[in-house]
C-alpha cells in the first residue's frame, strides 16, 4: 500500500479556472465594499447566494460575505490533492427546486448536471456460486429491470415494488408544495391582529392542498412521517439487500437507525428531487458541487450582487430600539443595511452572531437544545484506477460501467448492519462495520481527474462527534477510522486500498470547524419530526423571521431544512421582501 494513502488533512485553495477560487473573480469584480447596502447575506452557502440573486433580481441592492476562500459553503469544488478536484463535503444534486433553476436560468449561467442511471448498486459479501460472481442489487430509472433485478432476491418483492413507488410518490406530491413557501405563522394566526391573520391565511392552501392530493391515503401516508423505516419497509418487502437499500435515504446523515421513528421522513426528503424534470434523478454536476455554487453566484452577480470572500462577520448590529442596521466583520469594519439575512445554522446566528439581550430567553434555550447531532464523516479519495468489484468486475479496458456511476452501498447485506452500525454511535463509538455509500462522479464527469484516475466520495456513518473514554479526533482517530473504511472497502473491490494516492478525511468535528455546520451536521440541525415545518429552528419562529426586526434565518436551519434545495434562501428572500414592501422601504 503506498504511503501517501495517509495524507492529512488539507485547506488550500484550488488553482485559477476551477471552481474552488471563482469566488475570487466575484470578489474582485465587486470592487471594494462598500459601507452600505439595502441587504447583507450572512454566508455565500448556497441558501444564501439564492436569497442574494432573488433580493438583487428585485432591485434591492444586496452584498454576499462569506468567511472562507471559497464561495458555496458545503457545495464547493476544491482540488485538495493536486490534479483531483472534489465535491468536498456534498456530492449530488437533486433536490435543488425547479423554480429556482428557472428564475434563476441557472442552465443559462453554466450549471451542467450528468444523469446517472442505475442510481444505486449494492454488492454482497458472499462466495458466488458455480464460479459465479456474488450477487448484487442495481436499481435505476427502468422499473422493468429493476423488478428483473429485485426478483432475484424476491419475487413477491418484484411485484410489490411498482406499487411502493406509486405509494411514496403519492405523498411526495403532497409535500411538494410545502417546500416552496414559509410555514403558517401560528403566532400571527393565534395572537395576531385582523390584518396579521388575514396575512397569514394564504399559507395554509398548501397544507390543505397536501390532504387533498388524488390516491392520497392519510393513514398510512401519515406512518410513513411519523414510524421507523424498518416498520414500513418490513410491510411492504422481504428482501434484506432491497430494504437496506431503501433505508440507507431514511438514515443518512442522521444520527437514526432503520428502527428510529421519524426515520420515514429522511426517506422522503431524499426522494423528492428532480433535475430537468425527471423526478427522483439525481445527478453529478460537472466540476464538481462548486459548479452550482458558481451559476447561482453569477446569476446573483449578474443582477448587480456584490461577492466577497475571506468577509468573516463578527456580529449584527442592532439599534436601541431592536432593529437590524448591518454588520460589524471580524477586522472591524461596519456594513449598515436594512436586513440582514444569515445563511449560518441557527445556532451560529442567535447564539454567536446576534447580540442575546434582544433575544427572547425561550428562544435562545431552543436554539441551545436544537439537535445539530451528526453521524457523519466525508472521506475523499484520489485513486489511479477504478474500484473493481468483485460482485461486477472491471471490464478489460478499464472504463467505467454503469454501477460505477450510481450510488455504491457497502455493509448492508441487511437491515441488522445499520441497527449494528448504529448502536455503535450511540456507546460513543466510530461503527465497527460503518455504513458506506461510495460514489466516483468522475466515471461520468472527465474534468474532475487526470487521464486514468478517478476522484472517489465516501459518505460514511457512523462516528459521534465525541467519542466515549475522553477521546477526541485527533489524527490518530481520524486516520484509524479511515483505514477500517478503506478495509471495508477492499473486501468489495480487493486493490482499492493500492490504489489510493490520496484522501481527506472529515470528521464532525472538521466539518463544523472548516464550513461552520454546527456539530458537524450537514442539514444544519437534525430532520426529526419536532424540528421540521412549525419547529424549524424554534416554534413561533420558523417562518424565516427573527425577534430581531429585520434579521432573516436563509440557510438550512430554516424550512423545509437540509440538502442543495434552495427553498430556505428563496423562501426567507421572499418574506423579507415581503416586509420591504409592508413597510413601504
Amino acid at each position: 500500500m503506498r504511503a501517501a494513502g495517509r495524507v492529512r488533512l488539507i485547506e488550500r485553495c484550488a488553482p485559477p479556472g476551477v471552481f474552488g477560487c471563482s469566488s475570487r473573480t466575484y470578489s474582485r469584480a465587486a470592487g471594494q465594499l462598500k459601507p452600505k447596502y439595502d441587504a447583507v447575506i450572512v454566508g455565500g452557502g448556497h441558501n444564501g447566494l439564492i436569497a442574494a440573486a432573488y433580493l438583487q433580481k428585485s432591485g434591492v441592492n444586496t452584498v454576499v460575505l462569506e468567511r472562507r476562500h471559497v464561495i458555496g459553503g458545503a457545495a464547493v469544488t476544491e482540488e485538495i490533492i493536486p490534479g483531483f478536484k472534489f465535491s468536498r463535503a456534498s456530492y449530488l444534486l437533486s433536490l435543488l427546486r425547479p423554480q429556482i433553476y428557472k428564475d434563476l436560468e441557472l442552465k443559462k449561467h453554466g450549471l451542467k448536471v450528468y444523469f446517472r442511471d442505475p442510481h444505486a448498486f449494492t454488492p454482497l459479501l458472499e462466495e458466488g456460486v458455480a464460479g459465479k460472481p456474488p450477487r448484487s442489487l442495481t436499481i435505476g430509472g427502468d422499473m422493468a429491470e429493476n423488478q428483473r433485478n429485485i426478483g432475484r432476491f424476491s419475487e413477491k418483492d418484484a411485484k410489490a415494488f411498482p406499487e411502493y413507488e406509486e405509494f411514496m410518490n403519492c405523498l411526495v406530491m403532497a409535500i411538494d408544495p410545502l417546500l416552496d413557501a414559509a410555514p403558517v405563522d401560528t403566532a400571527a394566526l393565534t395572537r395576531g391582529s385582523l390584518r396579521q391573520k388575514l396575512l397569514a391565511l394564504p399559507a395554509l392552501r398548501p397544507l390543505l392542498k397536501a390532504v387533498l392530493i388524488p390516491g392520497m391515503q392519510l393513514p398510512q401516508h401519515y406512518e410513513v412521517l411519523m414510524g421507523p423505516i424498518a416498520k414500513i419497509l418490513n410491510h411492504w418487502f422481504e428482501s434484506e439487500p432491497l430494504k437496506a437499500t431503501l433505508a440507507t435515504d431514511a438514515v443518512i446523515g442522521a444520527m437514526a437507525g432503520p428502527n428510529t421513528p421519524g426515520s420515514g421522513y429522511v426517506l422522503l426528503h431524499h426522494v423528492m428531487g428532480e433535475i430537468d424534470g425527471r423526478k427522483g434523478s439525481w445527478g453529478y454536476v460537472e466540476g464538481g458541487m462548486g459548479g452550482v455554487s458558481h451559476a447561482i453566484a453569477k446569476a446573483a452577480a449578474s443582477h448587480g450582487a456584490e461577492i466577497f470572500t475571506e468577509k468573516p462577520v463578527d456580529h449584527v448590529l442592532v439599534s436601541s430600539d431592536g432593529k437590524v442596521q448591518g454588520v460589524m466583520l471580524e477586522d472591524g469594519t461596519e456594513v449598515k443595511s436594512k436586513m440582514v439575512l444569515s445563511n449560518a445554522t441557527p445556532h451560529n446566528t442567535f447564539l454567536k452572531l446576534t447580540p442575546q439581550k434582544w433575544l427572547p430567553e425561550d428562544l435562545i434555550k431552543r436554539i441551545s437544545q436544537f439537535d445539530t447531532t451528526s453521524p457523519v464523516t466525508k472521506i475523499n479519495v484520489a485513486v489511479d484506477k477504478l474500484p473493481n468489484f468483485l460482485a461486477a468486475p472491471n471490464s478489460k479496458d478499464g472504463r467505467p460501467l454503469p454501477h460505477h456511476q450510481s450510488s455504491i452501498h457497502l455493509n448492508i447485506e441487511n437491515m441488522h448492519c445499520l441497527t449494528e452500525a448504529f448502536e455503535d454511535a450511540r456507546k460513543g463509538i466510530s461503527s465497527c462495520r460503518p455504513m458506506i455509500e461510495l460514489c466516483i462522479p468522475s466515471s461520468l464527469d472527465p474534468t474532475l481527474a487526470p487521464p486514468g484516475c478517478h476522484v472517489i466520495s465516501l459518505f460514511t456513518q457512523y462516528t459521534p462527534y465525541n467519542l466515549a473514554g475522553g477521546k477526541t479526533w485527533d489524527d490518530q482517530e481520524r486516520n484509524a477510522y479511515a483505514d477500517r473504511v478503506f478495509d471495508w472497502i477492499e473486501k468489495y473491490a480487493p486493490g482499492f486500498k493500492a490504489s489510493v494516492i490520496g484522501r481527506d478525511i472529515l470528521t464532525p468535528p472538521d466539518l463544523e470547524r472548516i464550513f461552520g455546520l454546527t456539530g458537524g451536521n450537514i442539514f444544519h440541525g437534525s430532520m426529526s419530526l419536532d424540528q421540521l415545518y412549525f419547529g424549524r429552528p424554534a416554534p413561533s419562529y420558523s417562518n424565516y423571521r427573527s425577534p430581531v426586526h429585520g434579521l432573516y434565518l436563509c440557510g438550512s436551519g430554516a424550512h423545509p431544512g437540509g440538502g442543495v434545495m434552495g427553498s430556505p434562501g428563496r423562501n426567507a428572500a421572499l418574506v423579507a421582501l415581503k416586509d420591504l414592501k409592508f413597510l413601504g422601504s
